[in-house]
């Protein structure tokens, strides 16, 4: 039997196989981390992310990718793979379950947070979760997944080699090189080698701190200081840190066990996270250190900690309710200590040095990272993030996760080292690169945006009225209400004027006149004429007020001419 008509068409097949890659957020943003690998009969997604809003997005709780693409071809979706479990990879798997039913993938303490956000929407019933063992391969159609520990804020956190009919992809996950991390695994530098060392056809990797130069600090690093501040309070300390960060908490459990304190966790996300990572083995305590609310009396001051959550300022947290005493079991004393043992993420200063502010003025002593080294962050700087491309030695460099500045300085950390611009693949969401045995083509972008969530409304937000509570919250309302009888043409009530956050009624009662005499002057006019376009003679009163309060007062309030017709 001769081979040569099987070996020919097994060579075809080769070179007619591509695999798409897109981004649906994450790139030249803070969040909403989401890509999809693409075959012509398999689609995998990796990440499902949120953004918290930016200060022009007013009144809304969070930010989802659009997951339209998805939609469309929900017949081919094989899997979802998380690869750790913070809210910018995995706060938009709930709003994504609710239109897809997909597997999902991600390792034991992803899927303990995520299947709490399940119950929270009514879907861990329905949900189809599968756990990571990075000792074993996952084979999607024909995608092989290999998984790689990395070590970041959040424990259990992984990167990945995924091996396809094309090439080898390496994707970092969100990492950094830590030889000593207080809980979870090093960086599995060993393999990301050995990938190397067989042909990496991309890589993905994290751009978050790639402006920093040098190495990132190790968690340990920050114990010290940690544990002075502790040991010289007199009092009580409040420490206010994420609640997926176990790494902090173990050290934190560590310094109050030496310096004979027990240690309160409080906030809700906090008792929860704590609870998991205590079950799966991420977080090791004593119980008889750990108090409850109860003996907040009954303790020495100087034998208590409070860990708790609110370090960005958020409205409803515990220390945000503590710092304006309206907490009714934790109260500011003089001499408590308060500790934010984190960064500031950008958007949320303001609203940190009001909790700051507060807490002072309740005679607490307050600690940030702006005055003390008490945060160091979970992400590769620049030699970090060379050492991994030289390991690997892609054939091509994506820069993936943060905003457009950290993408352009990854790129050039490639270009340092060799690279040329043709395997440098700067790209933006949206962007579609396709990869075949002659290399990596960019495609034709495909659609991508951002899906506003406020309350329990889901894309029923959009830019319009967005630009609505902006004008609203800049000019304020003005409200013009006219009763008239169409049939007998006379007014018969109104004008009312209703003026909210635009001026104070009682202050402007000339202004208001003159208004009302503008509004008059064109309701009497209509009233003249044999027919009349109610709907018409309201945009003319709009027109009337929007010029008459400019030119006096050169404001621009939205106004809501309304005539009643009875």
């Amino acid at each position: 039997m001769n081979p040569e008509p099987h070996l020919h068409q097994q060579l075809n097949q080769e070179q007619e196989a591509w695999v798409d890659l897109m981004f649906l957020g994450g790139l030249g943003e803070i969040g909403l981390n989401s890509m999809v690998f693409e075959t012509s009969d398999h689609l995998v997604v990796v990440d499902a992310g949120i953004m918290f809003p930016e200060d022009y997005m007013l009144g809304i709780d969070m930010v989802i990718p659009d997951f339209s693409y998805l939609r469309e071809r929900r017949d081919k979706i094989a899997a979802l793979i998380l690869t750790h479990g913070h809210e910018d990879h995995i706060g938009a798997v709930p709003f994504l379950l609710k239109e897809l039913n997909l597997p999902v993938y991600g390792t034991p303490l992803t899927l303990a947070l995520l299947r709490e956000k399940l119950k929270e929407h009514h879907l861990l019933e329905q949900s189809e979760l599968h756990l990571i063992d990075p000792r074993r391969q996952l084979v999607v159609g024909p995608f092989v997944f290999n998984f790689i520990p990395v070590t970041h804020s959040i424990v259990d956190g992984v990167g990945f080699a995924l091996t396809t009919p094309v090439g080898t992809f390496i994707h970092s996950g969100d990492f950094k090189i830590d030889a000593t991390p207080t809980a979870g695994e090093v960086t599995d530098l060993n393999s990301f080698a050995d990938y190397g060392n067989k042909g990496v056809l991309a890589l993905l990797s994290d751009s978050t701190n790639a402006e920093r130069p040098g190495y990132t600090l190790s968690e340990r690093d920050i114990g010290c200081t940690l544990e002075n501040l502790i040991r010289e309070a007199p009092g009580r300390v409040i420490v206010a840190v994420f609640s997926s960060h176990i790494p902090r908490l173990q050290q934190i459990i560590a310094i109050a066990a030496k310096q004979g304190r027990k240690v309160l966790f409080h906030g809700r996300s906090m008792v929860t996270n704590v609870g998991l990572a205590r079950q799966l083995g991420f977080l090791q305590m004593p119980p008889e250190q750990e108090m409850t609310t109860a003996q907040l009396k009954s303790l020495p001051d100087h034998e208590i900690i409070i860990v708790t959550t609110g370090s960005q300022g958020e409205a409803m947290s515990a220390l945000a309710r503590i710092a304006l005493d309206a907490h009714k079991q934790i109260r500011i004393r003089s001499g408590d200590l308060v500790i934010l043992s984190s960064k500031f993420i950008p958007g949320n200063e303001k609203a940190i040095s009001t909790v700051i502010n507060n807490l002072y003025r309740l005679g607490a002593e307050v600690v940030y990272h702006e005055v003390a080294d008490i945060h160091v962050s979970g992400h590769a700087s620049q030699e970090e993030l060379k050492l991994l491309l030289q390991l690997t030695k892609p054939r091509y460099l994506i820069p993936i996760h943060g905003e457009l500045r950290h993408l352009v300085k990854h790129a050039r950390l490639g270009r340092s080292l060799g690279m040329i611009d043709a395997q440098l693949l700067l790209a933006t969401n949206g962007d579609r690169f396709r990869f075949d045995v002659q290399g990596a083509q960019r495609l034709t972008r495909i659609e991508v945006g951002r899906i506003f969530v406020d309350g329990k409304g889901v894309g029923d937000v959009g830019n319009i009225v967005l630009r609505d509570r902006q004008h609203l919250a800049a000019d304020g309302l003005f409200l013009a209400l006219v009763a008239v009888d169409a049939t007998s043409k006379r007014l018969i009530s109104g004008p009312d004027l209703i003026s909210k956050g635009f001026v104070f009624e009682a202050e402007q009662s000339d202004m208001l006149d003159a208004a009302r005499e503008i509004i008059l002057e064109i309701i009497s006019r209509a009233l003249a004429e044999p027919t009349q376009d109610w709907l018409e003679i309201q945009i003319q009163i709009g027109k009337a007020l929007r010029k008459y309060f400019f030119k006096l007062l050169e404001r621009r309030p939205m106004i809501l001419p309304l005539i009643l017709t009875l």
